[in-house]
């Protein structure tokens, strides 16, 4: 909250009453730390950890608000790189402590109103939610920032009006555990109570079942933390859909994510779930001083050089942490490391790709199954005559009670089945057993009318595929109609269909984890993520045009915008294959971005191109589409993970340039459950030589077909390369008469129509390319 300084006289930080509003999360630096990392050698310095002898500032090491050192990469076998900056202290004499009393002295007067402050919110908090929620409770983990929340709260609200629970993941640094200990004796002598949630799973089991977790397939929260927790408020609380109000341990200075956070929030996941972040806008520094001014333990492993405590061997961790962390604790790491060995697939009998695998933090970017020897390989989509087809094994043969978590289901004959949804809308659909393998098949045109719909119905058969009773469907029901005995899941008849179990990615996290897509059918084609998080912006076009040939040595875009520009710049045929400027780039030079048609003829190559492509040819004129509901159509034709989301934002973004005056879609609102809002308008006045373009566009995707009729053009369910122009721009037929007919009025040498004797035949002239429509403009 407050900013600070170097205090040359403590050695340590000094507040002021300027507000902040970033901290370079500053820590206390004990001796240990110091010997770890290789200072020993170079700097004298008591073996006491009575106090710390400096602070880091992330690398950058600060005695007596000088900085003297910092360090630079590591990794899990690698020890960073020290980078010496001056002595400490004069002549190698021994460095001094941080004088923890005077500096507390110094600090007191602003920590008070900081404290006091916060107490009083929450406590204000306690007593506008007092009666709105079945019971409050400090999610406590050992580490620094909740140790100071618990003291805050237990200061703020009655003994009995509140609980502890800390999630033991199994996966907790060893120190941790001791500071559980001393904090639940504690409570005890305040009559707090201090809970503790387990996991079903063991991690050794759950990461050999799951595969090692990633920065994007974090199934470990799940089951080992929030999971547990929940289930054990149920049991505490006496009841399935209880409200809660959690008090949590989170500071927006540790992460730009968390930055944006809300004092008081709603889960979007667990219905009625409430947090409260008291310290959110606490900086590291006055958590650091709130513990030494009321003396709190500290954890030792912060003492012994660990920036962050929770699970041990973390993907999220940086690769100094990694080390450090090995080198404290290597027989409770190795374990974790030892699995990640053994079910690599790729590296196992590659002993050097495998040190690189794990140094190069590899492990901690998988995606999905690829690389894992128990990867998910026998559950299959596909799309095929009209149907979308899948093929999977059955845990259980479980799908019929799943299914019922999303409809009602009702058995024909012949192995067809109907799913009454809610009495609103009913799906039919064939399925087969044959030996231990089932078949399902659907026709495409009822996907196409649901698709949020269908990517539900589809979890239901990626459960019942991977299925381990991991118990994260049954804490997502917020109505406990969900149960496991004996490991089969059971439905409750009370079941209302609201989707909760549904919720998290493909259903299913250990399907989720090792899935690996194969595509196959329409899912084979050229991938529609095309530009990942940097699709083009306004300002990247207008740079482009201004600098011209000087664009590659003057640009400002970063590193990874470049290519993805670069690639956007091709699809619009601005560029070619080697980024030289094409005749289009020329025109664009000569007109600028000021006129429309420039920005027409743009959107018609971009219509030939994966991500915009699937757009004309999948998103309706006059009709309105969420974010949730195009991620979820997305869904269907993308085998990324990340994709749906990515294209989705990208049109978002594409819907500032303006393309949305020509047929693409411009954004009319958002919603929080929905995401943004998209409608797409036709052009409302349509150049008639853009039109000619995109018709010779047309001719030459389809293979240089260069006479057809205009009722081909308006037929979308025709399967061809080509993309109309009037798909593109959204003309009808009334439109598109009158345009033909001056175009072969006016410009004979490229286009011949006739619409007599109840022939509508459209004639292009085969010496001409789109490329001679663009010497007319």
């Amino acid at each position: 909250m407050y900013q600070y300084i170097w205090d040359e006289e403590t050695g340590g930080p000094l507040l002021i009453t300027e507000l902040s509003k970033f901290s370079k999360e500053p820590r206390p630096v004990y001796y240990k730390e110091l010997d770890i990392l290789g200072f020993d050698k170079y700097w004298n310095y008591p073996k006491d950890d009575r106090a710390p002898l400096m602070w880091a500032e992330a690398n950058n090491y600060i005695y007596r608000g000088r900085k003297v050192a910092s360090t630079k990469g590591g990794a899990l076998y690698t020890p960073p790189e020290l980078i010496l900056l001056e002595e400490p202290e004069p002549n190698g004499q021994p460095l001094k402590f941080v004088d923890i009393a005077r500096m507390v002295e110094k600090n007191s007067s602003i920590m008070e109103t900081l404290v006091q402050e916060t107490i009083q919110k929450v406590y204000n908090t306690y007593k506008k939610y007092k009666n709105k929620v079945d019971i409050f409770h400090v999610s406590y983990s050992g580490g620094k920032d909740s140790e100071v929340l618990l003291d805050i709260i237990q200061r703020a609200l009655p003994h009995d009006d509140f609980i502890v629970i800390f999630g033991d993941t199994g996966m907790e640094f060893p120190d941790t555990y001791d500071i559980i200990d001393k904090t639940k004796n504690k409570c005890k002598l305040e009559k707090i109570s201090f809970n503790i949630a387990h996991s079903l799973f063991d991690p050794m089991d759950s990461w050999n079942l799951f595969g090692p977790p990633s920065s994007a397939l974090r199934w470990c929260c799940s089951v080992h933390k929030t999971t547990p927790q929940l289930l054990l408020l149920r049991d505490i609380v006496g009841k399935n859909n209880l409200v809660e109000m959690a008090f949590v341990g989170v500071r927006g200075d540790e992460s730009t994510r968390r930055s944006g956070y809300d004092y008081i929030s709603k889960s979007t996941k667990q219905k009625g779930q409430y947090s409260c972040n008291p310290i959110l806008n606490w900086s590291s520094v006055e958590v650091f001083l709130y513990t030494y001014i009321n003396k709190l333990p500290i954890n030792e492993a912060y003492i012994k050089g660990s920036s962050r405590v929770g699970c041990l061997f973390c993907p999220m961790a940086t690769n100094k942490s990694d080390f450090i962390n090995y080198e404290l604790y290597p027989k409770q790491v190795q374990p974790f490391i030892d699995i990640i060995k053994k079910l690599n697939d790729r590296e196992k009998n590659n002993t050097e790709g495998m040190q690189s695998y794990l140094q190069n933090k590899a492990w901690k970017a998988r995606k999905n199954g690829r690389d894992l020897n128990i990867l998910i390989n026998d559950y299959v989509e596909k799309n095929k005559d009209g149907k979308f087809i899948i093929y999977f094994n059955d845990v259980n043969d479980s799908w019929h009670e799943w299914i019922k978590s999303i409809g009602i289901l009702s058995e024909e004959n012949d192995n067809y089945f109907t799913l009454n949804i809610n009495a609103t809308f009913f799906w039919k659909f064939k399925l087969e057993k044959k030996e231990s393998k089932y078949c399902l098949c659907i026709d495409e045109s009822l996907v196409k009318q649901s698709p949020t719909f269908f990517k539900r119905f589809k979890n239901i058969f990626k459960k019942s595929h991977s299925c381990i009773s991991c118990n994260a469907c049954v804490a997502n029901c917020p109505f406990g109609n969900i149960s496991f005995i004996d490991g089969k899941v059971h439905i409750s008849d009370d079941c209302i269909h609201c989707g909760q179990c549904n919720e998290m990615d493909n259903g299913c996290l250990k399907f989720d984890s090792l899935w690996f897509p194969k595509e196959s059918g329409k899912m084979a084609k050229k991938s529609i993520d095309s530009y990942g998080t940097h699709s083009p912006k306004l300002e990247w076009i207008k740079q482009f045009v201004f600098l011209k040939d000087n664009f590659n040595e003057n640009h400002s875009l970063g590193s990874v915008e470049l290519p993805m520009f670069k690639k956007f710049l091709r699809d619009a045929e601005i560029l070619t294959i080697s980024d030289k400027s094409t005749p289009f780039a020329n025109l664009i030079f000569d007109k600028g971005l000021e006129t429309i048609n420039i920005w027409a003829i743009m959107y018609s190559n971009l219509a030939h191109s994966p991500e915009i492509g699937w757009f004309i040819k999948n998103v309706n004129f006059n009709s309105i589409y969420t974010q949730k509901e195009l991620k979820n159509t997305l869904s269907l034709f993308t085998t990324s993970k990340t994709g749906p989301a990515n294209i989705a934002n990208s049109y978002k973004r594409m819907a500032l340039l303006p393309l949305n005056k020509v047929g693409f879609c411009e954004v009319i609102g958002k919603n929080k459950d929905d995401g943004f809002t998209i409608l797409r308008k036709s052009w409302s006045d349509p150049d008639p030589l853009v039109v000619l373009y995109s018709l010779y566009k047309f001719a030459e995707k389809c293979g240089d077909y260069y006479q057809f009729t205009l009722t081909t053009l308006l037929d979308d369910s025709i399967e061809r390369d080509g993309v109309s122009p009037t798909r593109i721009f959204g003309l009808d037929r009334e439109t598109m008469i009158p345009l033909l007919n001056g175009l072969s009025a006016n410009y004979p040498d490229f286009i011949n129509v006739s619409f007599t004797l109840g022939l509508d035949t459209i004639t292009l002239r085969e010496d001409k390319k789109s490329e001679d429509v663009l010497n007319l403009f």
